[in-house]
């Protein structure tokens, strides 16, 4: 019987891609569909593309999300399978991955701004109807945000009938959220802060420190970190 692998250390792909800006064709034709079509129209031509993990249906996906996006950046990759709720919300950088089932929700009036070089697992779900992650986050396979909860109020009220809350969730630049964690309503995570897989994280997360467990919380700096005397 074979002994195990030994751990072994590998450069990074994503975070160090040299930017490749987009063919015009393709920014053209983005151009073109936003002019020839409405909203829903286009949203509904989306769906012929989702699934197909093809080149030509990838191609399409971004350009597509180009044409009603707000805003969206050159050498994006959208995955099979990824969906959304109000993309003309939607502010996309450069070089950003969005994993296949990925589901982004938006708001009408809100905003979702995603940075450059972020890279998303497959599955992740986001509640982004105000919603900020910065450049260099990596995100974890199904990690969630959720961005919104009900008041609760009245008492005799059933739940779901009560006023919902937006609070905004913020991902700051280089921090790193783990498999499966799930960020709640107002949260901001620290620059260059890490996120344990599974975590549920209620409350702010320092810039530098590593947090894990059920309800989140601070287990120690990250290592080459020194927090000043006022942290």
């Amino acid at each position: 019987m074979s002994e195990p692998a030994m751990t072994k250390i590998i450069k990074a792909v994503h975070g160090l891609k040299e930017l490749q800006l987009d063919p015009d064709f393709e920014i053209q034709l983005a151009a073109y569909l936003n002019t020839q079509y409405e909203l829903q129209p286009l949203i509904e031509l989306y769906a012929r593309f989702a699934i197909s993990d093809g080149e030509f249906d990838a191609l399409m996906r971004r350009t597509i999300w180009r044409a009603v996006a707000r805003k969206f950046g050159h050498g994006v990759r959208i995955g099979s399978g990824v969906g959304f709720k109000h993309p003309e919300t939607f502010e996309i950088g450069n070089q950003v991955f969005i994993g296949s089932q990925s589901y982004i929700q938006g708001r009408f009036d809100g905003t979702c701004i995603i940075g450059n070089n972020v890279w998303i697992g497959p599955q992740s779900y986001f509640d982004a109807r105000d919603l900020i992650i910065e450049d260099y986050v990596g995100w974890g396979p199904g990690a969630k945000v959720l961005g919104s909860t009900h008041t609760g109020l009245p008492i005799d009220v059933p739940i779901i009938q009560t006023d919902l809350e937006i609070k905004s969730v913020k991902i700051a630049t280089g921090a790193d959220i783990g498999m499966n964690a799930v960020i709640l309503p107002g949260v901001t995570i620290g620059q260059g802060s890490i996120v344990g897989a599974g975590a549920v994280v209620t409350k702010d997360v320092p810039a530098f420190a590593i947090a894990a467990g059920v309800p989140a919380k601070f287990l120690r700096w990250r290592e080459g970190y020194e927090p000043s005397n006022n942290t």
